[in-house]
């Protein structure tokens, strides 16, 4: 999809973090502009700061029909869907999965799982009528391709929605493609979201995130503490949205399947691919394998993938 401008974007989860970012970056192309988001307030807030044709729809991913209900207004409101951004998502419970709970092994899948695949389920045939092409990007995590330990359920989630954009992307037909983002550390307020998403679906309650107190009168605020002695760019580690965005555009642009930010991670999942390739038996293939299920052996849409450029130059 070289060509994004009139077309029109559906982000989940679009309202603040690095979703607000993709909203930003598919507006410089002059796409049209939805934010599903789960937080009306945060909603307000992001609007003013997209400058193209916007709306904004309160939305559960994870209710099938509050989300055939935003479907429904985007269409009404723009016509047609060419972009579906799967952003939406939570951290899920810290921990070993045999100690996480039930309720929270249920509202991690609810959330990271099947919020993706309504998705998909209620916009894909939408995009495929139209017949004018169509993108889904669905937001991962470094863990999708690594996992971190003691982070189970966030590990399983992250790595299913790479199964589920590889297996899209193969079902998908000409015109129509599927990627993605697998992001390493960017400033979001991923832990506030997930304090107030709690709120709104569980009934939890969100902690007040108040400003620091002003300094007294006469007297200068405290000074920052200092950084740590390292002689590094943080900017280079804990990166801001807004290139998540552009990132993201570039790969819908060049039809990536896998969109990376880090590659920092490069070594380590060369280290899990090269274990896995010495798990294979040594045995030689059996031809008459490969003749009798020879779509069980190997899947076209790897050889699609090009190599990315620098995004640093």
């Amino acid at each position: 999809m070289e060509n994004l401008k009139g077309k029109t974007a559906f982000i989940t989860g679009g309202a603040s973090g690095i979703g607000l970012g993709i909203a930003k970056a598919c507006a410089k192309e002059g796409m049209n502009i939805v934010i599903a988001d789960l937080r009306q307030n945060a909603i307000d807030e992001a609007l003013p700061q997209i400058d193209a044709p916007k709306l904004g729809i309160k939305l559960d991913t994870s209710n099938r029909e509050n989300y055939k209900k935003a479907a429904d207004e985007a269409v009404a409101k723009f016509g047609k869907i060419h972009v579906l951004v799967n952003n939406a998502g939570i951290a899920c419970a810290a921990g070993p999965l045999w100690a996480v709970s039930p309720d929270d092994t249920d509202f991690g899948l609810r959330v990271n799982i099947v919020g993706i695949l309504n998705g998909i389920q209620e916009i894909v045939p939408r995009m495929l009528a139209h017949g004018e092409g169509g993108y889904i990007v669905s937001t991962a995590s470094k863990a999708g391709l690594i996992p971190v330990p003691g982070c189970g359920m966030y590990n399983l989630t992250k790595q299913a929605v790479v199964a589920i954009t590889e297996t899209l992307m193969s079902d998908l037909p000409e015109g129509y493609g599927a990627g993605v983002l697998c992001p390493g550390p960017f400033t979001t307020n991923l832990g506030r979201s997930d304090a107030e998403i709690d709120a709104e679906l569980r009934g939890k309650t969100a902690p007040a995130f108040t400003p620091p107190p002003p300094p007294e009168p006469g007297k200068d605020a405290p000074p920052p503490p200092p950084p740590p002695a390292m002689d590094v760019d943080i900017t280079r580690i804990m990166r801001n949205p807004d290139e998540a965005g552009e990132r993201v555009v570039r790969g819908i642009k060049r039809g990536d399947l896998y969109i990376l930010t880090h590659a920092e991670f490069k070594p380590g999942f060369e280290q899990r691919a090269n274990a896995i390739l010495r798990a294979f038996p040594a045995d030689e293939p059996y031809d008459g394998f490969v003749k009798m299920f020879g779509m069980l052996v190997n899947n076209p849409i790897f050889d699609q993938q090009t190599q990315v450029p620098a995004y640093y130059k």
